[in-house]
């Protein structure tokens, strides 16, 4: 541990996606027309690359673990990583495949429905982890359980099983929830993750409990020794071996709600690298997420840990 996140080695194994976002959207157009709209970006996103973004952002040395393909997406979710500065060599390319991306037009309420190509996220396996690599890190953070059909299950396991003999802290969430035996494969899993943090809606379609405490309650007795449950608007809840915290959101614009769950990931990360409790950690996510809610895109928010710190601090939470 150390106040340093300079100091922090991680590696974001898992989903890396390219979006295609465009706002204010509130409604589709039929036929052949066109329409003005306020603005549009691409950028790299999914559960380990926006986290992987957000974390290089806050101080951290991230190394990107995935697959892509040999398009030209994956020639620009390559080349947008290296400019922030994460190592991508370990970035598989896979032939015959698409890499993974989304279209995502966003209201005027910040709510995103999407349209998804899987692509070389689905062709993700364990023959793709560089294993000296993430023994060398200090964190391992396993982003996109049930979006990766070959990596999920033994395999995932495999990989955070090392990390932990290894010495690393482990964290792990969610891209939805698209496999009816989510609970079986948590159940193997989560004795290896130090932090296991889904969505509400995520926690209770794998648990089967409405209630977040509930379903917090149900993750925690399958072996992970921290459960943080994002809330959206109401924060988030945080099960460790304390008991229950109840973390209440930050104030502000929202523009875009896509990526807020990578950028808690990743404040979460760097808060508990930096020594601070699971409660003070998640209240460091949850500035990085209201940050990201902000603008356009997993990667319109952060700049640095010292303004999300500053945010954290100065902004009243709800």
């Amino acid at each position: 541990m150390s106040d340093d996140p300079r100091l922090l080695r991680v590696a974001c194994v898992g989903v890396y996606i390219v979006d295609c976002l465009g706002r204010t959207i509130d409604d589709l157009p039929r036929g052949q027309v066109s329409r003005i709209i306020d603005e549009i970006r691409l950028t790299v996103a999914g559960t380990a690359g926006g986290t992987a973004v957000d974390l290089v952002r806050l101080g951290a040395n991230v190394l990107a673990v995935g697959a892509v393909g040999t398009d030209n997406l994956g020639k620009f979710l390559v080349s947008s990583l290296r400019d922030e500065g994460i190592q991508t060599k370990y970035l598989v390319r896979k032939k015959g495949v698409q890499t993974s991306a989304t279209i995502l037009p966003i209201s005027s309420t910040g709510e995103r429905p999407a349209w998804h190509v899987i692509g070389a996220n689905g062709m993700f396996d364990i023959a793709d982890v560089p294993w000296s690599a993430i023994a060398s890190c200090d964190h391992v953070h396993l982003g996109g359980i049930s979006a990766m059909p070959m990596f999920d299950g033994e395999p995932s396991v495999n990989l955070l099983r090392f990390a932990k003999e290894n010495g690393a802290v482990t964290s792990a969430d969610c891209l939805g929830v698209k496999r009816a035996d989510m609970l079986s494969i948590l159940e193997a899993l989560l004795p290896y993750v130090d932090v296991f943090m889904p969505n509400r809606a995520e926690a209770s379609a794998i648990t089967g409990f409405a209630d977040p405490v509930e379903a917090a309650q149900r993750l925690y007795d399958l072996g992970a020794k921290t459960i943080m449950i994002t809330l959206g608007e109401q924060g988030c809840l945080v099960l460790d071996e304390s008991g229950y915290s109840h973390m209440r959101a930050f104030p502000g614009p929202v523009v875009d709600s896509t990526g807020c769950g990578d950028a808690f990931s990743a404040g979460v990360i760097v808060g508990l690298f930096m020594g601070w409790s699971s409660v003070e950690a998640a209240r460091l996510g949850l500035a990085a997420a209201s940050l990201t809610l902000a603008g356009l895109g997993s990667d319109a928010g952060i700049t640095s840990l010292s303004a999300t710190m500053l945010h954290m601090k100065t902004g009243a939470e709800t």
